[in-house]
């Protein structure tokens, strides 16, 4: 089925005021190795930013750490391009902003998404989607990021994950009205971060956490999840002998399950 270009553009606009005609910065693949590595061979032409890649299928989808992101028919693979230019140490936040903003436009259609540090779309206690970012940095700013996007639409999920169509039919009409959500929510988290002080972004980010004061257990010791800090790292208070003390734990360092979500 192709995608229709028009219930896109109609949707976006409808969501938000754009500066950009979203038609001409789209790119659209049936199929494609990556949409993250088609948009940095899209964007080396020095083409205006953002740039929009949308497809169907992805033979070589990437998550965070190197994993591969399974990307079969029915679901949502779409990257933006962008021009931050804020400080290479804050590209947790841009991540964090980004993760805020579509968890908030999917809540504008009734969907009650939550997050899961750094960079999941939890649904009902399960993984709807995520999120990569990945920059490009000189002399110690992001000149460019690509945000990778993979939602759940209709495709066949794991145990531990779930499609927007098994959650409801008819909050989301079709896969293009999906696409404008996510990228309205891509470019309402980035702006966010361009406007609002760091406090701003990481208290609207803790908001939507899915484990507030979530306790868990760390080198054999009680521990509580408190929340998280800029450079992207968690922050968790450690019961110990000596009593309270609050260490931090980036991202790969711990690893969250969905069991207690």
């Amino acid at each position: 089925m192709p995608f229709d270009r028009q219930t896109f553009k109609t949707t976006l606009k409808q969501l938000t005021a754009l500066n950009f005609d979203p038609d001409e910065r789209l790119h659209y693949f049936n199929i494609t190795d990556s949409t993250n590595a088609q948009l940095w061979q899209i964007i080396e032409g020095d083409r205006p930013l953002p740039q929009i890649a949308i497809a169907r299928q992805q033979t070589a989808g990437r998550g965070q750490w190197g994993r591969q992101w399974l990307s079969s028919q029915g679901g949502l693979y779409l990257s933006v391009a962008l021009a931050p230019h804020i400080q290479a140490s804050q590209a947790p936040l841009l991540t964090f902003a980004i993760a805020w903003g579509i968890a908030t436009a999917l809540q504008r259609y009734q969907i009650p998404v939550q997050l899961k540090w750094p960079n999941d779309l939890i649904l009902q206690s399960r993984k709807l989607g995520g999120i990569k970012t990945e920059t490009r940095i000189k002399q110690q700013k992001i000149v460019q990021a690509i945000v990778g996007v993979g939602i759940n639409w209709s495709n066949r999920v794991p145990e531990k994950g779930i499609n927007l169509q098994t959650y409801s039919q008819s909050a989301i009409p079709n896969l293009e009205t999906l696409a404008a959500i996510a990228v309205f929510g891509i470019l309402s988290g980035y702006q966010r971060l361009q406007t609002e002080n760091v406090d701003a972004v990481l208290t609207a980010y803790e908001q939507l956490l899915c484990f507030p004061q979530r306790t868990l257990t760390l080198n054999h010791k009680s521990a509580t999840i408190i929340g998280v800090a800029a450079t992207g790292a968690l922050k968790i208070r450690l019961q110990t002998p000596q009593g309270p003390q609050e260490i931090k734990r980036m991202p790969g360092a711990i690893a969250l399950g969905y069991d207690d979500l």
